[in-house]
């Protein structure tokens, strides 16, 4: 037992979260970053986080279709078109006070795999607003751009959004004058 009376996991017996990542760029060459919603017992913990779009994939479901399903539930954004993936997979720990809390205690951190979309739409089309019964994932969303984006990032995934930066960032470019 630890010292707050919850039996002791080993994070090393867990296994890690099958997860899609999403950067999107707009024409000002700009990222999409949403505030995360404070949700007690959440993956990132206490604290005023941006990130971009992400969540898990679903049994049988191809990465791409994840990434896709997932951007639409948490932004309604479809005028993407994808610009990019991530060369291989990337992984990152919670930290030991989130282990056996976020995610009903069955994971360790998350594997993931992001893909890059250029955003084609119009601002008026994203909308953060869940449908009827669900949680809100963000609580407000902006354009950034993408040498600011590790500032914003709960400190755990850093490691993960350097990896999505260095293959992604020449994307984050401007498509119009």
């Amino acid at each position: 037992m630890s010292k707050s009376g919850k039996p002791h996991i080993n994070p090393e017996d867990l296994p890690y979260r099958p997860c899609v990542g999403q950067m999107v760029i707009n024409a000002e060459g700009l990222v999409w970053v949403g505030r995360r919603a404070d949700i007690p017992g959440d993956a990132e913990g206490r604290g005023t986080w941006w990130q971009m779009p992400q969540g898990g994939i679903d049994a049988g479901e191809e990465p791409v279709k994840a990434a896709r399903r997932e951007l639409f539930e948490e932004t309604a954004m479809v005028s993407v078109e994808q610009i990019g993936e991530l060369s291989r997979w990337v992984t990152y720990d919670l930290p030991p006070e989130l282990i056996g809390v976020a995610w009903g205690g069955r994971y360790r951190g998350q594997k993931q795999m992001w893909f890059a979309y250029r955003f084609l739409g119009t601002d008026s089309e994203i909308n953060i607003t869940p449908g009827e019964g669900l949680e809100p994932e963000f609580v407000e969303w902006r354009w950034t751009s993408a040498h600011d984006l590790l500032d914003l990032i709960v400190p755990f995934k850093r490691a993960v959004y350097r990896e999505v930066l260095m293959e992604f960032a020449p994307l984050a470019r401007p498509t119009r004058g």
